[in-house]
């Protein structure tokens, strides 16, 4: 798509946000007209796309103005040979495109791709960051009145706090999950909730057995994330599948409340002495429930749930303490009077029909499907608007959008006697909490370090699912699930690296793009190792052999000595038989020698043949004090993992900041290779504040299937006229990470050729980062120092903490936060108060 000469200077007043009043046929067939149809015209247009017949937004040419849309938004056209569209045309097209879209596709699947956090980029950088054309008027921001609905991560965190005690803060043990962080992944990558694991003292059959059996939910609400931003109110709700599925859940919570493991195992079960019930646990257990043993002590919370179903009958004291409990604890606010009424009553008729444990456990299910419970309102129903139709939040809906900012669990009694107090209602009153919070480690914050999982992306590896025989030839084990668990490993480390750096909250961006600390795993000395070359592999081989063959020659040599030794004294024995008693000691250690010398003959011979060793790596040397990952505080089998790490410095010369580190290298590649259209497309869109139209539907996006061919030499199918108008903004980023292979060994060969890391930054928005790069270090360097990858990475945090993308009228908003990161040394802490103590943060209007 391209266009003619730029439009003549407007003195329109743009306000953004407002209707622009423009039509079809006044505005934008004119403005096609005078700026399209040159080169998209009847006759052999540009691309295949003709605009000259284009009529007004409809069902069926949808996709042609969703096209005409990005490609405006983004500047792409009109072409660089072509003179520049003025601003506000520009702007005023491509608002008239989206509320016609909007409109036309109202009862067709909608239209949301400018609500999508992919495509937030699309708004000016340069205008949100610098000045504003004079026509262009701002009014000031806020959100849209709106639920959100919480994530996977927090309604499975919440629940678990129904049934498990987590441990206290430990500042001697910083690194140890605490009582507020969410609930962790396995080594399969599966978000699980265990019930009484902190309990059980043995198992019959093995660790699958234990694995098999132990009690577990998972998460029930979906989430659509493979990359980015995910925690967006626009497109996420709670379906019936969904619901059905969290009633099944609260009926095993709810037992498992009020009887512990006697909700799902037998009496003879509960007991601290193991050894006397062994005679009922035999045979196959495997799977089973009755292969655990519980221990009798109370280590789940006592609840007055607990209180209810402990006595006989019940009592509307002990009946409405258990529904307000249950209330406060899933919606993190105390019930009304209606609302303590109303579930009062559902507990009542359904004990009047089932009975009261039945009857108590499917009326208190309920709690469970409260809006509250699932999403969190910010409606501001009761504040009184603005001239600009704004209402400020305040109370429990400013509390609690305050402690969903940070907190995956109810507010901590300081906020909510904040709340109760009346003191949560002015801008002064969030940045009083937000800072006291932000300064309190025992305070875990889990939704910051969200904030960098889906802004890096880093968390994504063990769920890449490689082809054996590829992963074989990167150098790293591809037996059974070795690798994908070292990856879930590596996510652990990078949050737990993460962390450090929020710690000293100093030049966050910058030191997480180029710090050379690593917490490291035993096998990571394997994934931040170096892949060998073929000649490297084969002197390493014939290294290992000569080195194996002359310690095999001293052990033949030390055996063959023992050997001597005891025949020797056996035939003094036999010379002299009165001896025997007093040489039988000796004799002993003489065979002992000789049978230990056979032992170390065997494995050096072993290693004459290669052993196990893997030649294909040379491993990195990765020494540091000792440190802690969050992970489980408990074993799950098999599917543990260990917290225990190292911080270690990387390789020098070969890795620099977290997008050189394995868990970010496998995460953006695919199961054979390396994906640098993938890593190029993180670097232009999380970086650079560049956006990247759809493919089009007609482009087979595949690249050829040569074995023989480099990645870069397969990739030449992408320097194509029609293709390379987008690639360019990628491919020159993400080659430069080919000195990397797909398993995020470092290397120098690809194919027993030398690898080709040289790349380029194109068309960036900032002269001073365009140019060639020799390889990605080179490149995370120059990126590293520049303002406006800052401003992006603000632009990120903006949409993460507001749950929506910015629109101009952000701009002061963005600008601010800006400002306090930069005056305050690169702080992460100043960023998140200046965008929760924003008007976008504090402010709601109600949407027509």
């Amino acid at each position: 798509m391209c266009f003619g000469v730029a439009s003549q200077s407007s003195a329109e007043t743009y306000i953004p946000g407002q209707k622009t009043g423009k039509t079809f046929a006044s505005f934008v067939k004119p403005f096609l007209t005078s700026h399209c149809v040159d080169c998209h015209g009847d006759s052999d247009p540009e691309g295949g796309l003709s605009l000259h017949d284009l009529g007004p937004v409809d069902e069926i040419n949808a996709g042609i103005w969703r096209s005409v849309w990005a490609q405006v938004a983004l500047k792409e056209m009109p072409p660089e040979d072509a003179e520049e569209l003025e601003v506000v045309p520009r702007l005023q097209l491509t608002d008239w495109i989206v509320d016609e879209l909007t409109r036309v596709m109202q009862d067709k699947g909608g239209f949301r791709d400018h609500l999508d956090p992919n495509k937030g980029n699309f708004v000016d950088h340069e205008l949100l960051f610098g000045p504003l054309p004079e026509e262009i008027k701002l009014v000031p921001t806020s959100s849209p009145a709106r639920i959100w609905r919480v994530t996977p991560q927090e309604h499975i965190t919440r629940l678990n706090e129904l049934i498990n005690s987590e441990p206290e803060f430990d500042p001697a043990k910083p690194g140890l999950r605490t009582r507020g962080d969410v609930v962790p992944t396995n080594h399969g990558g599966e978000l699980k909730l265990y019930f009484g694991v902190d309990r059980i003292i043995q198992w019959q059959g093995g660790t699958v057995a234990y694995a098999t059996s132990v009690k577990s939910v998972p998460a029930v609400l979906s989430s659509a994330r493979n990359h980015g931003l995910e925690n967006y109110p626009d497109f996420y709700t709670v379906n019936g599948a969904e619901a059905t599925q969290i009633m099944g859940v609260a009926s095993d919570i709810i037992r498992y409340m009020a009887y512990g493991p006697l909700s799902i195992a037998q009496p003879y079960q509960i007991t601290d002495d193991p050894k006397s019930i062994a005679d009922k646990m035999k045979g196959d257990l495997r799977g089973l429930p009755t292969s655990l043993v519980y221990s009798t002590k109370v280590v789940r919370p006592l609840t007055p749930v607990y209180d209810l179903m402990s006595q006989e009958g019940f009592d509307n004291d002990r009946l409405r303490a258990a529904v307000d409990y249950l209330f406060e604890a899933l919606t993190f606010r105390p019930p009304n009077q209606n609302e303590s009424d109303g579930y009062l009553t559902i507990v009542k008729q359904s004990i009047d029909k089932l009975g009261k444990e039945d009857g108590a456990v499917l009326g208190l299910s309920a709690i469970f499907l409260d809006r509250d419970a699932l999403f969190r309102p910010e409606l501001v129903k009761n504040g009184k608007p603005d001239e600009h139709g704004r209402v400020m939040m305040k109370d429990w809906e400013l509390g609690l959008a305050v402690n969903h900012a940070l907190r995956y669990i109810k507010p901590d009694e300081t906020l909510r006697q904040a709340i109760i107090g009346g003191r949560m209602q002015t801008r002064d009153d969030v940045r009083r909490e937000v800072e006291r919070m932000l300064a309190d480690d025992s305070i875990r914050k889990p939704r910051v370090l969200r904030f960098f999982r889906d802004f890096f992306d880093y968390d994504l590896g063990g769920y890449i699912c490689k082809d054996n025989r590829a992963l074989a030839e990167t150098g790293v084990s591809n037996r059974g699930t070795d690798h994908y668990r070292a990856m879930f490993d590596a996510t652990a480390s990078t949050d737990r690296l993460i962390e450090l750096i929020l710690q000293e909250d100093t030049d966050v961006l910058k030191q997480l793009l180029t710090t050379d600390k690593v917490v490291a795993t035993p096998s990571d000395k394997v994934y931040f190792g170096k892949q060998r070359t073929a000649e490297e592999k084969a002197a390493a081989q014939r290294e290992a052999k000569k080195q194996a063959a002359e310690k095999a020659e001293r052990e033949t040599a030390e055996l063959a000595a023992a050997k001597q030794e005891l025949a020797e004294l056996q035939a003094f024995i036999e010379a002299n038989s009165g001896e025997e008693k007093s040489k039988r000691k000796e004799l002993a250690e003489k065979k002992r020698a000789v049978a230990a010398a056979e032992k170390k003959l065997d494995a050096a011979t072993k290693g004459k043949r290669g052993g196990n060793e893997n030649f294909s790596v040379a491993t990195a040397d990765l020494n540091g004090p000792p440190i802690f990952a969050r992970v489980s505080h408990r074993s799950f089998g098999a599917g543990s993992m260990k917290p225990e790490r190292i911080l270690a410095t990387a390789p020098a010369d070969q890795r620099l900041g977290i997008l050189t580190h394995p868990s970010w290298l496998v995460s953006h590649s695919d199961a054979m290779d390396n994906h640098a259209i993938r890593r190029g497309r993180w670097i232009r869109e999380r970086l650079l504040g560049g956006g990247i139209p759809d493919v089009p539907i007609t482009v087979d996006a595949m690249l050829p299937d040569e074995p023989k061919n480099t990645l870069r030499e397969r990739m030449r199918v992408t320097r194509e006229t029609y293709c390379w108008t987008c690639h360019q903004k990628m491919d020159p980023l993400g080659l430069p990470f080919e000195m990397f292979n797909h398993a995020g060994l470092f290397r120098e060969t690809e194919l027993g050729k030398p690898v080709d890391t040289s790349g380029e930054v194109i068309n960036s928005g900032d002269s001073r980062l365009d140019g060639e790069v020799d390889n990605a270090i080179d490149l995370i360097k120059r990126l590293a120092e520049s303002e406006r990858v800052e401003q992006v990475f603000v632009r990120h945090a903006f949409r993460f903490w507001m749950g929506r993308n910015e629109t101009l009228n952000d701009a002061p908003a963005l600008q601010a936060a800006y400002r306090a990161y930069k005056d305050n040394g690169g702080s992460m802490n100043a960023l998140i108060t200046s965008l929760l103590t924003s008007d976008a943060f504090l402010y709601r209007t109600e949407q027509d």
